[in-house]
C-alpha cells in the first residue's frame, strides 16, 4: 500500500534529495537556476548557456540527478498504479534508479558519437543542450507531482495520465523550440536529423515498451 511507513520512509529519503539538489544548484549557480526557470517562455537560457557547454557541467549535473530520482519515483507509482500493483523493495527500486541513470547517460554518449560520425557535431551539441535542459525541466516538475502523489492524493490512471501528457508537452516544446532555434542547420541536414530521430529519439522508446509489456 502506498502509505506503508517502511514504503514512504524510501521515497521521502529520495524526494528530499532531490530537493537538495535543486537548492543546491539555486546557492552555487543561482542567476542560472533564476534563467532555467523560465525556459519555457523564454529562450534565453538555451541562447545564453549552450554557448558555453562543458562535458560535466555542475549545474546541469544537480539538476540531472534530481531528473533520475524523479523519474524512478514516477515510473515506479506508473507501473504499480496503470500495470500491476508492486510490493516496495529497496533493491528494485535501487536497480530502477540505475537503469534510468544508465539509459539516459548511454543515449547522450550514444548521441555524440553519432553527431561525429555524420559531422553534425554543432548541431547534436545544441540539440542535446537543448533537450537535456527541457529534460531537467520535466525532473523539476515530476517532484512536487511525486510529493502530492504519495503524500496528498493516492495514484489514479487519469492522473498519471495527466502527469504523463504533462511531460510530454515540455519536451515536445522543447522540440519545436529546437527546430525553431536551428531551423535553417536542421535544414541543410535534414536527411541526417530525421534518420537521427528515427534511430535515436522513437526507436529506444518503442524497445523498452515493448520489453515493458512482454516482461
Amino acid at each position: 500500500m502506498l502509505r506503508e511507513i517502511i514504503y514512504n520512509e524510501w521515497f521521502t529519503v529520495s524526494i528530499v534529495l532531490g530537493l537538495l539538489s535543486i537548492a543546491l544548484s539555486k546557492q552555487l549557480f543561482p542567476v542560472r537556476f533564476n534563467d532555467f526557470v523560465e525556459v519555457l517562455g523564454n529562450s534565453k537560457y538555451l541562447k545564453i548557456y549552450s554557448r558555453d557547454q562543458k562535458f560535466i557541467d555542475g549545474f546541469d549535473s544537480l539538476l540531472f540527478f534530481n531528473l533520475i530520482i524523479s523519474l524512478s519515483i514516477f515510473g515506479f507509482l506508473s507501473y504499480s498504479t496503470l500495470v500491476e500493483p508492486l510490493q516496495f523493495d529497496i533493491v528494485l527500486f535501487s536497480k530502477i534508479l540505475f537503469g534510468v541513470a544508465a539509459l539516459v547517460l548511454i543515449k547522450v554518449l550514444f548521441e555524440r558519437l553519432i553527431g561525429s560520425l555524420f559531422d553534425i557535431d554543432k548541431l547534436i551539441d545544441q540539440y542535446l543542450f537543448q533537450k537535456t535542459s527541457y529534460l531537467n525541466f520535466s525532473g523539476f516538475i515530476l517532484l512536487p507531482i511525486n510529493a502530492l502523489l504519495l503524500y496528498a492524493v493516492t495514484p489514479s490512471k487519469w492522473i498519471l495520465y495527466i502527469s504523463i501528457g504533462l511531460i510530454l508537452l515540455v519536451n515536445c516544446l522543447g522540440l519545436i523550440t529546437t527546430f525553431k532555434n536551428h531551423q535553417k542547420l536542421i535544414l541543410n541536414n535534414l536527411f541526417y536529423f530525421i534518420l537521427y530521430l528515427c534511430a535515436l529519439e522513437i526507436g529506444p522508446y518503442l524497445i523498452l515498451y515493448k520489453i515493458i509489456t512482454n516482461h
